[in-house]
């Protein structure tokens, strides 16, 4: 039960690799680099870990895969600490694109079509895609025409700021397209 929930918090949660330091570091000798980049050249694994207690910071295994394997001599706190600002500064650089939906009926009135179109617009120019569906109830299926019409309707109201990503198309009793800022 305890594994379950254990490898449950695995999938879920990603956690990164950490690197290995200091006493997790394996091989006989490193190829040591400095705190300034600098090569130090192939030392003794205890070698590296005497130089690195001098100077109050740590071995850490950067290449395990290279012949030898490849440390450097670092404040690994502060290292850990750098990449995860970097991350989170990555993060809040990321733009997330939503999908804002407006639904209408087939027989919509003059005054509603340029109250939706209004709004489809300021989504439009927020940078959101936009995905317009016509809802058809009863009968209105019969007569899908209609919808098709008032979808096109909004493509060449639209047309000046969006670009058709695809366009009519019916799937059950709905028919919709998708509109996104022009380049």
């Amino acid at each position: 039960m305890a594994c379950n929930i254990v490898n449950f918090f695995m999938e879920v949660f990603y956690i990164k690799q950490e690197l290995p330091i200091n006493g997790q570091i394996r091989a006989k000798e490193v190829q040591l680099i400095g705190e300034n980049g600098e090569k130090l050249g192939v030392v003794n694994l205890r070698e590296a870990l005497e130089i690195a207690e001098e100077r109050k910071l740590d071995v850490v295994l950067v290449a395990p895969n290279s012949k030898p394997p490849v440390c450097r001599i670092m404040n690994y706190g502060k290292y850990k600490f750098e990449q995860a600002k970097k991350e989170k500064e990555a993060k809040k650089k990321q733009k997330t694109l939503e999908v804002k939906e407006i639904r209408i009926t087939p027989n919509i009135e003059e005054h509603d079509f340029g109250f939706k179109a209004k709004n489809a617009r300021k989504f439009i120019e927020s940078g959101n895609k936009l995905k317009i569906t016509v809802r058809f109830k009863g009968r209105e299926i019969n007569n899908s025409k209609m919808g098709e019409n008032v979808l096109n309707r909004f493509i060449e109201e639209l047309s000046d700021i969006a670009v058709v990503e695809k366009s009519p198309k019916l799937e059950g009793k709905n028919m919709f397209i998708m509109l996104a800022k022009k380049a």
